[in-house]
């Protein structure tokens, strides 16, 4: 990364998460980005907090970088390729972070021998605990895949895979969140109805969210088996997990990623080259 210019098209939270990230890294300085941004106070922001060349030329941030980010939504995404078009260059890295963007659509507007590579981060990526999922599309290369994924990683975890996971991994850990923080919320109702004060509840929930998190990436077990652990025979443990199973928690999470990915893959459709 050192001394490669980066350009941002769109300056919105996941490209700030990712300037952030790489900042806090070390791996860039801010004399290496340029970002474009076309809301002024938005603009101005980013340029005072992060000390970063902001302008509102998509075309001019396009001629500045070796490694372009294409950070915008999907609505404006065709009239932004119609706009960049024929300025993208075989020298250049373009890494996309458009949600349901596919390589093929991006290749069909800039050209099959354009160097594509295909993100999909989540929103925990804004405090440096992202979980993202890349691929490779164009001409791109095992070399600039390994390149996009220690950018990645900068703010947070980063995995490979074959573009045709993308939108269960949409349906997974880009929508997780949304579903964690139900969580969240329902078990600190939980605790709230047996007499504890909201923020203790919370607090108790969070840390063993985290807590639990860690302990299956650390010892590498299965799940079942630290449950198992927890799960004392006539406990209170098994009471609880009783409940649950009852009510079917398994199968409402496992639908969940299912309508979920689904959903991403019918409005892909939109976007089919």
């Amino acid at each position: 990364m050192q001394g490669k210019r980066l350009s941002f098209i769109g300056g919105g939270n996941m490209a700030e998460a990712m300037i952030r990230g790489l900042f806090n890294k070390e791996l860039v300085v801010p004399e290496q980005i340029v970002v474009s941004e076309p809301k002024e106070d938005r603009a101005q922001f980013l340029s005072n907090k992060y000390r970063v060349q902001v302008i509102s030329d998509n075309r001019l941030a396009i001629r500045r970088g070796e490694i372009i980010f294409l950070a915008v939504k999907p609505q404006v995404i065709k009239e932004v390729l119609q706009e960049i078009s024929g300025l993208v260059t075989t020298n250049q890295l373009l890494i996309s972070i458009a949600a349901g963007i596919t390589t093929s659509f991006i290749a069909s507007h800039l050209g099959k021998d354009k160097r594509i590579v295909r993100a999909m981060p989540n929103t925990p990526a804004q405090i440096g605990e992202g979980s993202t999922a890349l691929c490779k599309g164009g001409d791109s290369t095992q070399s600039d895949l390994q390149l996009a994924q220690k950018i990645f990683d900068s703010i947070g975890t980063s995995v490979i895979i074959e573009e045709i996971h993308m939108d269960a991994v949409t349906g997974l850990s880009g929508s997780g969140p949304a579903y964690l923080f139900l969580i969240i919320e329902a078990l600190t109702d939980g605790g709230v109805k047996m007499g504890l004060p909201r923020d203790i509840a919370q607090t108790l929930v969070l840390q063993t969210i985290i807590g639990s998190g860690r302990l299956v990436m650390k010892t590498g077990d299965h799940p079942a088996k630290l449950k198992d652990l927890v799960t004392s025979p006539g406990g209170t443990t098994i009471s609880g997990l009783h409940v649950l199973e009852e009510k079917g928690i398994r199968g409402a999470l496992i639908d969940a990623v299912e309508a979920a990915t689904e959903r991403s893959r019918e409005l892909a459709k939109a976007f089919k080259p």
